[in-house]
């Protein structure tokens, strides 16, 4: 079986032989799944097979498509998380939750590897449960400045919480910083880097360049703010504006595209944008959410931002996520209800001069940790250590 053999997505086979070194649990969108493949690939580059790092995750996650893209086995588990409020659904979900338990469980029994690693999510919960029932060493990853309630959970039992942003609350906490993929941190904003990834999207070579994106389903917020605000530019000829509408609201905001001006505002729409990195390079400005990844890769490659937090985020981690730039000096924070195209213009207008931009690129890339996956990967090797000597 190759190390990208998709079939290996839901049966575990890669694990039939041998004791794997870790097991990562957890998942379902890209702000848990992308940090945890960093991971996986920093333990590799530290000597261990990409055979002994096994991932378990969930069924209805994106786990299931980039983990063995990423040469990584990966077991998918039923089930569903629980909605945040009483409904018949949750019925279900909570039968789920007990098969996927019993999966996750009866998994790490037959191979008992070194370590677990939770990155949180509704597919953590079996891996937690097996690292108490059967004395596996835990070790957390939290991407957000205000913990999930999984991760709240799991570093209670936990030999160590590798965290984000500093004094995020958890016992044991290691400020790490979050996990980037290698594509991002390769990015090259230097003056001959960002000609190069222009030339690439069709961007035009002088503009100033604004990306908005909202991750893959977008944000409508976003999405109705920055359509309003080509419209209210439309004559500008200065300002280019790469807009990732998001597969969600990708009908409806086509359908509401402004029409373009000779010599005016460039504009163009993407349903989905696979190679941010390149996006990254060309861009001078970003308008976007604020999770976790998100904030974690603007920072390292030295990006400015408006930014935009998720209404309703548990423990509004958005804000604090977003808070952390803001305070050094790196971005804007506008909140969900203020991001009318008014505001955008306004905000953006006020970050129109290169040196300003600048001296916000500087401030970012002061508070990014480029090595973050290898100082968790050193963090996880520790504990597994521990644990066996605890054991010896």
């Amino acid at each position: 079986m190759t190390a990208t053999d998709p079939s290996a997505a839901t049966d575990g086979s890669r694990l039939q032989d041998g004791r794997p070194f870790a097991i990562i649990c957890g998942g379902g969108t890209a702000g848990h799944v992308v940090p945890a493949i960093a991971v996986g690939r920093a333990l590799v580059e530290r000597g261990h097979p990409a055979e002994s790092i096994h991932f378990m995750g969930a069924r209805r996650g994106i786990e299931g498509r980039l983990v063995p893209a990423a040469g990584f086995g990966v077991t998918l588990l039923p089930g569903r998380g629980l909605e945040r409020r009483l409904s018949r659904a949750n019925v279900g979900a909570v039968v789920g939750l007990g098969a996927a338990a019993v999966k996750g469980v009866t998994l790490v029994a037959r191979h008992r590897p070194a370590v677990i690693v939770s990155v949180g999510g509704y597919a953590s919960a079996a891996g937690v449960l097996a690292s108490v029932l059967l004395r596996v060493p835990l070790v957390v990853i939290e991407q957000n400045a205000a913990p999930g309630a999984a991760n709240r959970v799991a570093a209670r039992v936990a030999r160590a919480a590798a965290t984000a942003f500093p004094g995020t609350r958890l016992p044991r906490a290691v400020l790490t910083g979050n996990p980037v993929r290698d594509e991002v941190l390769a990015v090259d904003r230097s003056p001959s880097g960002q000609a190069a990834a222009r030339r690439e999207l069709g961007l035009p070579a002088d503009a100033t360049v604004i990306v908005a994106f909202g991750g893959s389903l977008g944000a409508r917020t976003v999405n109705q703010a920055v359509l309003g605000l080509v419209r209210q530019w439309r004559e500008r000829g200065d300002v280019a504006v790469y807009h990732v509408v998001g597969t969600r609201d990708w009908d409806a905001v086509t359908a509401d595209c402004p029409e373009p001006a000779d010599g005016g505002l460039w504009y163009r729409q993407v349903r989905y944008e696979d190679r941010m990195e390149i996006v990254y390079a060309a861009a001078d400005l970003a308008v976007c959410r604020a999770g976790a990844s998100t904030v974690a890769e603007l920072a390292v490659v030295g990006l400015p931002a408006l930014l935009i937090p998720l209404p309703g985020a548990p423990n509004d981690h958005q804000t604090a996520n977003a808070q952390a730039l803001v305070d050094a000096g790196a971005a804007r924070l506008v909140t969900d209800v203020e991001a009318s195209p008014e505001r955008l213009a306004v905000e953006l207008d006020r970050l129109m001069d290169p040196s300003k931009r600048a001296a916000m690129g500087r401030a970012a890339l002061s508070v990014a940790h480029r090595d973050a996956a290898s100082e968790v990967a050193e963090l996880v090797e520790r504990m597994s250590a521990a644990g066996r000597r605890g054991r010896d």
